[in-house]
């Protein structure tokens, strides 16, 4: 059935819609199957996604009409459709009418993905008008906060040095814990991986204790604030908040150097919702794992890394992974720095529109996944700034000489950039980032050809 007349105008305007302020915007990339119309499939699947179904039905009145979704736009060529969904349309809640993301996901991404007429349609950018923004959580805590917590500049305070306990399954909480110890002896920031929880091996209650006593001494030792992401991932919101709860009595008076890790994908936007209002004081870290399943380009359907992100930052995220941009070991290119700049900045262009945040606040990139000291400069110059989390596992625990000379050799990756220093030249007078090239040989011959002779090192 072609219900163009009713779930399409073409005549309606992008920035009318924009200035009208009454509709959340998505641009799908989307292909009918043979045998289809390009405006036709459209008009299904915005009817999916709204008011209507495959048959006109009797119980369908004039309200009902104006709070249709409406393909606004369509280019067949490049496969471009976009839909305008009325404010209205969304779920609000009960307690404080509030707009929540669940509903946000079931109408744009809903039955419409396995509609029969549809070949694939995948969303690759969202516009939230000034309302929505208003009734969704944003993030409490930010980098902000963490500098702050590491006495430095609450602007622009600069690369924080992370790692992820390695291997991620396996260390029972003795030997985790001394993990911890070596890694902060050097630097910033440690996180759970994200299968890390209450394994029989390694229970929550014997583990965290001693992780703490880790970040203390190893406080001591260093004079410096010490920061630890917990997973608290977990099916049953009340056994994510008794995680929760028996870290934030262990950290006692260190319980705001405590982020609270939870893996958004898998657990979905309940988890991480709960997380941002039951836990407004602690940073909420938000783990992205399993979201290549639909964000991968070689996915055609669902959604992109980048819709990813600009929902978490609605959903209150403090900080979200935001993949290597093509840097590490995970799929992704360097213009994915468009990632970024969305989640930390007030007002920018994404893929399709442009977003205002009205002052919501930013959430930060976390960079994980293949990463180490040879590789940074390069990805800092493509980013352009170094204000994010890098939680590099391999590229601390796979150093030569010790965890904590790996966390120095990213700080030290860090000012080698800040200053526009030669790498090579850097690398002369500072010993642990001089290690890196022989802790990570690969890359460094990548990346830097000739850097033997150049550092005076024979080949093994």
């Amino acid at each position: 059935m072609d219900q163009s007349k009713r779930y399409a105008d073409l005549s309606l305007k992008e920035a009318d819609l924009i200035a009208g302020g009454g509709h959340i915007l998505c641009a799908y990339s989307m292909k009918p199957k043979t045998g289809y119309g390009y405006l036709e499939a459209a008009a299904h699947f915005a009817a999916e996604s709204s008011t209507g179904t495959n048959v006109e039905v009797s119980t369908t009145d004039d309200f009902t009409k104006g709070v249709d979704a409406l393909v606004y736009h369509i280019d067949e060529s490049k496969g471009d459709m976009r839909i305008a969904y009325p404010l209205d349309l969304f779920d609000r809640n009960m307690i404080d009418g509030r707009m929540m993301l669940a509903s946000f996901l079931t109408l744009t991404i809903g039955n419409n993905q396995g509609m029969g007429d549809i070949e694939y349609a995948k969303m690759v950018d969202f516009y939230m008008p000034p309302r929505a923004i208003q009734l969704f959580d944003g993030p409490v805590k930010g980098i902000s906060d963490l500098w702050r917590i590491l006495g430095r500049p609450v602007e622009n305070g600069g690369y924080i040095a992370g790692t992820i306990i390695k291997p991620k399954l396996g260390l029972r909480p003795e030997p985790f814990a001394e993990a911890a110890y070596q890694f902060w002896l050097g630097g910033d920031f440690i996180k759970n991986d994200e299968p890390q929880g209450n394994q029989v091996f390694a229970p929550v209650k014997k583990t965290i204790p001693l992780v703490y006593d880790a970040m203390k001494r190893a406080m001591d030792e260093t004079g410096e604030a010490k920061l630890f992401s917990m997973n608290i991932t977990a099916d049953d919101h009340y056994e994510m908040c008794a995680r929760a709860d028996f870290a934030l009595e262990t950290f006692g008076p260190d319980a705001d150097k405590l982020a609270f890790l939870v893996d958004g994908y898998v657990g979905g936007p309940g988890m991480v919702t709960t997380a941002r209002r039951q836990y407004p004081n602690q940073y909420l870290h938000y783990h992205r794992a399993g979201h290549g399943a639909v964000t991968s380009p070689s996915s055609k359907r669902g959604y992109t890394a980048f819709v990813l992100a600009k929902m978490a930052r609605l959903q209150g995220a403090s900080g979200i992974h935001v993949g290597t941009m093509g840097y590490g070991k995970m799929e992704g290119e360097a213009d994915d720095k468009g990632i970024a700049y969305m989640i930390e900045r007030d007002s920018v262009d994404g893929p399709v529109y442009h977003q205002e945040w009205y002052g919501m606040r930013p959430t930060t990139p976390i960079i994980s996944g293949g990463m180490n000291a040879l590789r940074l400069p390069g990805f800092f110059r493509n980013l352009g700034h170094g204000n994010v989390i890098n939680t590099a596992g391999g590229g601390s625990y796979g150093h030569l000489d010790s965890p904590a000379a790996g966390a120095r050799s990213l700080r030290q990756a860090y000012e080698c950039w800040k200053i526009g220093a030669d790498p090579i030249e850097w690398a002369k007078e500072h010993r642990e980032f001089a290690r890196a090239f022989e802790s990570f040989p690969h890359d460094a011959d990548k990346l830097f050809p000739g850097w033997r002779n150049k550092l005076g090192i024979r080949a093994a």
